[in-house]
């Protein structure tokens, strides 16, 4: 099997130049929620994960505020190496600190100074907790609207003591609180006071970089693999992603599709073990490991696979959860068909049975019977990629992201807001050592029981357009 090529159409060519890591917004770019670019307050972006480290978070800060007007916004980041020669190709200025902004007295001044000298009335937290603390210390200095953006790790924080008063605090000190998915929403809701302010905001896909024809043949040239069917993952190896499962279930794919590949991005601490798992069930040399591509090597490995699957499944009772997954919206940009997993908010990524499958990402038949069929039929395949490719272009742009951001900053009433009006004084039903229905074992303020791998339900109450955020993706953290 190998999809039949797919020429770009005239908006989809690669960009003059070729593929450039770093985002630049289109020069009469203005987005969509302010009517000009004086319209949105001079805003402060503090970010502690920022390019040039890699990863899901990383890629929402610095593409979302590429789409803002770049003369009104100044991001503040963490000193990482190479980060003078990436922050020369920003559209933005970048102000680096030291490694730990939060809890650095010299970072908590320069932040006080940057708002002063700069006029900044905005603050964007990228990562609301623990981050987002500093709000009131930026009020003091004139800041008078303060956006929060949460991802997976405030939910599963939310379930202990602990994190769960420090989202708290932080939903609390936000203008605007963001969510990623009908699922992170309604665990937000468990824990905000009542009038935290709610909107959904997440990250999206460059369609001008991940698209058909972006050098897979290449890809497939130098492993030897011409036409055999390739199904990739591209995730951290950690067992949250679900590459073991693939793996189990690959020697009955074999038998159906003798010749198969599992390519495998990305590395992390479980790198170790699924090399071993793949020698123990007999296909070490169908799985190929890649490592941790570059950056700009990516969207032609996606172009060299058939299917895209991240089978991923919450762990440790919904402390270890998959908040979106940014690959997977890089796959469907790819023209893939999109397997994922069925907990957290991993389904979002994907409309069932028309961009791809959703599969609960435990049970290796399961995977493996969504694998085989995609390869079974190449030509629903083909559909399936083109359907999530057009879906990835209406609705995970990132300037369309960028353009709720910059409502969000301005304060203005047309960004959809979603006030939480219930009240939510007591702590949550997990703070008071009660157990959610689908999660197996037992809660306490003491800690955790497990009774196995806890469950989270699909999320299937999904909201206007569903868009998506990130995930770590080839070593990041």
């Amino acid at each position: 099997m190998r999809r039949t090529p797919r020429p770009a159409g005239p908006d989809e060519s690669a960009p003059p130049g070729g593929v450039v890591p770093a985002p630049a917004a289109p020069p009469d770019a203005r987005p969509a929620g302010i009517s000009k670019a004086a319209d949105l307050p001079r805003t402060l972006v503090v970010a502690d994960k920022f390019p040039p480290v890699l990863g899901g978070i990383q890629t929402f800060a610095c593409h979302l505020t590429a789409g803002l007007p770049a003369d009104r916004v100044i991001v503040v980041a963490p000193a990482a190496p190479g980060a003078e020669a990436y922050d020369r190709t920003l559209p933005f200025p970048v102000v680096r600190a030291g490694e730990r902004i939060l809890t650095s007295p010299q970072s908590r001044r320069m932040l006080r100074s940057l708002v002063r000298t700069e006029g900044c009335e905005a603050v964007w937290f990228p990562t609301a907790a623990p981050f987002g603390v500093l709000a009131p210390t930026l009020r003091e200095e004139g800041v008078t609207r303060v956006v929060a953006s949460s991802h997976g790790h405030e939910v599963a924080w939310s379930r202990l003591p602990v994190g769960w008063s420090l989202v708290r605090t932080v939903a609390a000190r936000a203008d605007v609180l963001t969510y990623l998915t009908a699922f992170t929403r309604r665990r937000l809701v468990s824990v905000s006071p009542k009038g935290t302010t709610l909107a959904r905001l997440t990250g999206g896909v460059d369609t001008h970089r991940f698209r058909p024809g972006a050098g897979g043949d290449d890809i497939r040239r130098a492993l030897g693999w011409s036409d055999r069917p390739v199904v990739i993952c591209v995730a951290r190896m950690v067992p949250r992603k679900g590459q073991d499962t693939l793996i189990r279930g690959w020697p009955a794919v074999q038998r159906r599709h003798p010749g198969a590949r599992l390519l495998l991005v990305g590395q992390g601490p479980a790198e170790t073990r699924l090399r071993r798992l793949a020698g123990q069930v007999g296909v070490a040399d169908e799985v190929h490991f890649a490592g941790a591509i570059a950056d700009e090597e990516l969207p032609s490995y996606l172009d060299a696979a058939d299917v895209f699957a991240m089978p991923s499944r919450t762990r440790w009772l919904g402390l270890d959860l998959e908040g979106l997954g940014l690959s997977s919206l890089e796959g469907a940009a790819s023209g893939l068909p999109v397997i994922t997993g069925a907990q957290g908010g991993a389904p979002d990524v994907v409309l069932p049975g028309r961009t791809g499958e959703v599969v609960d990402g435990r049970d290796t038949s399961a995977v493996t019977r969504a694998v085989v069929e995609l390869l079974d039929d190449p030509d629903r395949a083909a559909r399936m990629g083109l359907a999530g490719r057009e879906w990835m272009r209406e609705a995970w742009s990132w300037g369309g992201l960028s353009g709720r951001l910059a409502g969000l900053l301005a304060g203005g009433s047309g960004a959809d807001l979603d006030p939480v009006t219930r009240h939510s004084g007591e702590p949550s039903r997990a703070r008071r050592g009660i157990l959610d229905e689908d999660m197996p074992g037992s809660i306490t303020p003491d800690g955790i029981i497990p009774d196995g791998i806890g469950t989270d339900g699909i999320g299937t109450d999904r909201v206007d357009v569903a868009q998506g955020h990130a995930d770590a993706r080839t070593g990041g953290p």
